[in-house]
């Protein structure tokens, strides 16, 4: 398997390793050494070492309910799709159920990981549709890869590629989705103009993240966790806001679920690229 280059980014390459570590576990099927995730029968891995932050928190139990993991979707939905998939959701929460697939529709999924939620989406949107998913893992894009056969999933394609360069051409896709990517990435505002720039006109984006509270400041997010850990990298409610807004978006919701830490949450972003 070829090895992942470094990107010259010191943040994005912490970042790659931390999931293609993760990839590997779950392919050696190896038991993980943090807390956090769904509590079935399924493999919970979401650390990479036992002093890694526990998605993003500081310690097991941080949190009124922990919303990282695989437990945020439906155990119907869980229990068509293959083990490694399921077991490889490191998300913050479902973005399925936040972008209201439609039959014959072409959906991307920013950061797609192991697959869970680019597999599902191909089910939404049936034959006539298409469900792409982008990673920038080689591990990540292999055990994907080895999920959709084991699914019979024939109409999803998984791309390599960074989420701020989308190698995909301008309005392509329907709908954009992604679970708790978007704060990892170190440019937001490029991530936003290209998720903006391969919609469609009247297309719209579903995600799910995690938003700080605008009284917080970046030094204070990072004192909350890791940027690895989906936190120190977050952005305000407002910041997020904005950044869409200026990318050109309309239509714009932000809606807290669960808390991640002291003043992080959770959160469903919706927006729309005007038709």
């Amino acid at each position: 398997m070829p090895q992942d280059q470094s990107t010259g980014n010191a943040l994005r390459d912490e970042v790659r390793a931390r999931y293609a570590a993760a990839a590997r576990r779950i392919t050696a099927a190896a038991p993980a050494a943090g807390c956090c995730g769904p509590t079935d029968s399924a493999t919970v891995l979401t650390t990479i070492d036992a002093n890694a932050d526990c998605c993003g928190g500081d310690s097991c139990g941080t949190a009124e309910a922990d919303p990282f993991g695989a437990s945020r979707y439906d155990q119907a939905d869980r229990d068509q799709l293959p083990a490694d998939a399921v077991t490889a959701s490191l998300g913050c929460g479902n973005p399925l159920a936040v972008a209201d697939l439609h039959e014959g529709e072409t959906v991307l999924d920013l950061g797609s990981g192991g697959g869970i939620d680019v597999l599902l989406s191909a089910k939404r949107v049936g034959p006539t549709g298409r469900a792409y998913g982008l990673d920038m893992t080689d591990d990540m894009l292999t055990l994907a890869r080895s999920n959709a056969t084991e699914a019979g999933a024939t109409n999803v394609e998984f791309l390599k590629g960074e989420i701020e360069h989308i190698p995909l051409p301008d309005a392509t896709v329907d709908v954009i989705i992604s679970n708790c990517v978007i704060n990892l990435s170190t440019d937001k505002p490029a991530v936003l103009a290209e998720a903006f720039r391969v919609l469609r006109p009247g297309g719209r984006i579903g995600v799910s993240d995690v938003v700080a509270e605008d009284r917080l400041s970046p030094a204070e997010r990072a004192d909350r966790g890791q940027w690895v850990g989906c936190i120190a990298g977050a952005l305000s409610v407002t910041e997020y806001h904005d950044g869409l807004a200026a990318a050109g978006f309309t239509d714009i919701e932000i809606t807290p679920t669960q808390q991640a830490a002291d003043g992080m949450h959770a959160a469903i972003v919706r927006a729309a690229k005007p038709a």
